[in-house]
């Protein structure tokens, strides 16, 4: 699908006008948006847009990184969002010029909708124009990965608070599950950062020179993205690893105890061991109160070494 819309010289918003007709129209300035565009309708890139080769292969094969390129027709962006839901990335790929800005997309866009509805509804369209419209696109981009971390730091502040009533196969599948979305958001907040830092310090780039102030607030945004980024992936492996230790030592509570017990039947199992071999000549056999005295010296061995034990500590 493809929408269209038009500023003319008398600063009237012309709707809807047939693609051929803005190349050859003279208007101020237009914008074409391409929303899950058929093959008829990528061929309006090369005719009559005539737009780079290497641009139109780069929109139509996606998940490209974000990058800026130049032509002698207009400057070519690839920028990146992301899916609120599946935390994926999804292109979108933006063509800059003085008379026009062409936005390029396979998956649906709610930045490019929300500022699409925001110029159909502005009552000073002399203030807009295609940099300020790529502006806002690309505000809207990074202002949609923050509800994302957000969302990832609530689900890290809940592991860490209920850590201990999860089994530790359940808090490692959830803990890996959280850096991999982790992952994802770093392999799109950093190329879009240097994106940004090259929009900003381009001497090529006259379009935005008007803009530095708004896009170094983005820059910003990216790099405070980012540090957020990294220290919930470093949060992730403090919260695995203090749940690691926390398992290894009540492991090593329960062998400590296990191997306390086995200690005290130790000398037990030695006593049963001597008085079970089948010899004739064991004087302590025939004697009337050999069993009771026996049964007594054990008892005595295995309650002193518990209370020694246990004065030493090594049941706690």
């Amino acid at each position: 699908m493809i929408r269209t819309v038009a500023v003319n010289s008398d600063y009237q918003m012309m709707k809807d006008v047939e693609v051929s007709e803005l190349v050859k129209g003279d208007y101020l300035w237009y914008w074409i948006d391409f929303h899950q565009p058929t093959d008829d309708e990528i061929e309006l890139l090369r005719n009559p847009l005539r737009f780079h080769p290497l641009a139109v292969e780069d929109c139509i094969f996606t998940l490209q990184r974000p990058k800026l390129d130049y032509y002698e027709e207009c400057t070519f962006f690839v920028t990146q969002a992301l899916n609120l839901e599946t935390i994926t990335k999804e292109e979108v790929d933006i063509f800059l010029a003085d008379k026009f800005i062409v936005t390029f997309h396979h998956n649906p866009s709610s930045e490019i909708d929300e500022v699409w509805k925001r110029f159909y509804l502005t009552k000073s369209i002399e203030q807009w124009n295609p940099s300020l419209v790529f502006y806002h696109v690309v505000d809207k981009m990074v202002d949609n990965y923050f509800p994302l971390v957000y969302r990832i730091e609530d689900t890290l502040n809940e592991l860490d608070e209920n850590s201990k009533g999860r089994t530790m196969e359940i808090l490692l599948d959830e803990l890996f599950d959280t850096r991999h979305d982790l992952l994802s958001l770093r392999h799109t907040v950093t190329p879009m950062r240097d994106l940004i830092y090259r929009i900003i310090n381009s001497q090529r780039l006259t379009l935005t020179k008007d803009r530095v102030e708004y896009f170094s607030d983005i820059h910003d945004h990216l790099l405070k993205l980012t540090e957020m980024v990294e220290a919930n992936r470093e949060l992730t492996t403090d919260i695995r690893d203090s749940y690691i230790s926390i398992n290894s030592h009540q492991t090593n509570h329960v062998m400590k105890v296990l191997t306390v017990i086995t200690t005290i039947f130790m000398p037990l199992t030695f006593i049963a061991g001597i008085y079970g071999m089948n010899f004739e000549n064991m004087p302590e056999l025939t004697w009337d109160y050999g069993y009771f005295a026996t049964l007594f010296l054990m008892f005595i061995i295995g309650f002193g070494m518990s209370f020694w034990f246990k004065k030493k500590g090594w049941f706690k």
